[in-house]
């Protein structure tokens, strides 16, 4: 668990990488990449092993049993979060974006609305805009430097049209780790709605000491309109392999869900299925706690590095690896500090505003990354920013 090792991923087709230069004029050859939400660390060992083991093998057959990958996903979800879900409940998807897309077909139809607590994962919107659905932005105000609900404002914000909400939990690009009152309230607000409610929880494994995940799923009263999506990639860095998971206990729902899936000739991958599979045994969790350390360390140095530049602020994090910076106080247009970081830092972020409303002002930093390449960051961030200090 070398997470110091610099690896060259340059060259490899990493779109963290190698396309950076394209999206953000930011060259790969001096630049640092803080956009794609993927690790620059190799996964466990055990992830290596049971990859090593098909190539040993060397036919790529269809995939048949998934009985062991299905206990392996429950086991995890009981022994790391408290939930136990039947597996006979859990679809596997080709990652969890599909997986939004796939809840968006099977319980929405063209010209309705789903609501999105904004800012959240632009790639939530990107799905709806492509199939043709309206967003009803919820936007969230922040208190005491943190994202909070606003029930009441939400409640005035719906048109009727809406028929499902995607929610991020723990939040990205925020941190928020949803408190249990906090969920109750979210599960309040989709039965007053009548909303199918999607949970995406990719970030439940990387929670910081302090904090605690609550699955929606433990939350009372939501089981006949949830649908939880989880998956290996975030935690374990194996977002290639395009595996998630959609777990829905109500009957109804999971039978539209699986309709969508046939309709759509949809199957898993042979090599996500290993990969998650031997990522959630004793060795993946051992690894997975380490990381959290890892990236801990990380996120302290590139927060105490970011308040000694005036005018910038970093939401304290409660989870994932995505720092959300809010420039407004430099008293610069966006296009301005969007450069000093990009031109000047030569540094690729994610731009606030594809997050929806309430991100104007803010950038997205991915630190999961050898800790020297988060120095160098914040080093090239103090002088970018050296005519505010």
């Amino acid at each position: 668990m070398n997470f110091d090792e610099i690896i060259d991923r340059r060259g490899t087709r990493s779109v963290k990488w190698d396309a950076m230069e394209a999206v953000y004029g930011v060259s790969p050859e001096d630049g640092i990449p803080m956009w794609v939400a993927d690790m620059d660390f190799r996964p466990p060992t055990c992830v290596q092993q049971a990859l090593g083991a098909m190539l040993d093998h060397g036919i790529y057959g269809y995939r048949g049993d998934d009985a062991g990958y299905r206990a392996a996903v429950c086991r995890w979800m009981e022994t790391r979060h408290g939930w136990t879900p039947d597996p006979a409940h859990v679809f596997t998807t080709h990652g969890l974006v599909n997986g939004t897309a796939l809840c968006v077909d099977a319980f929405t139809a063209q010209g309705d609305a789903v609501a999105l607590m904004t800012p959240v994962y632009h790639a939530f919107a990107r799905v709806l805009r492509a199939a043709g659905r309206e967003i009803t932005e919820l936007e969230m105000p922040i208190e005491n430097g943190r994202y909070v609900l606003d029930i009441d404002r939400f409640d005035a914000a719906m048109t009727g049209r809406e028929r499902m909400l995607i929610l991020c939990s723990p939040h990205n690009p925020g941190g928020r780790v949803w408190t249990r009152d906090e969920l109750a309230a979210i599960a309040a607000f989709a039965r007053r709605h009548d909303l199918v409610l999607v949970s995406d929880e990719i970030h439940h494994d990387l929670v910081y000491p302090g904090h605690s995940h609550v699955p929606m799923a433990l939350i009372d009263g939501v089981a006949d309109r949830l649908v939880t999506m989880t998956a290996a990639s975030k935690t374990f860095n194996i977002a290639g392999a395009h595996s998630g998971c959609v777990t829905i206990a109500d009957d109804a729902l999971r039978a539209r869900f699986a309709g969508r899936m046939g309709a759509l000739g949809i199957s898993a991958n042979a090599f996500g299925l290993t990969m998650t599979e031997a990522a959630y045994s004793p060795e993946g969790a051992a690894w997975v706690d380490a990381l959290v350390e890892y990236l801990d360390g990380n996120r302290r140095l590139f927060d105490a590095a970011v308040a000694d530049i005036p005018g910038l602020s970093s939401m304290p994090l409660e989870a994932t690896y995505l720092a959300w910076v809010d420039f407004s106080g430099t008293g610069m247009t966006r296009s301005e500090f969007t450069a000093h970081v990009e031109r000047d830092a030569r540094i690729a972020v994610n731009h606030g505003p594809s997050f929806g409303k309430g991100g104007g002002d803010f950038l997205r930093f991915n630190f999961a990354t050898p800790r020297a390449r988060v120095a160098e960051a914040t080093e090239r961030l103090r002088a970018a920013f050296s005519d505010l200090q």
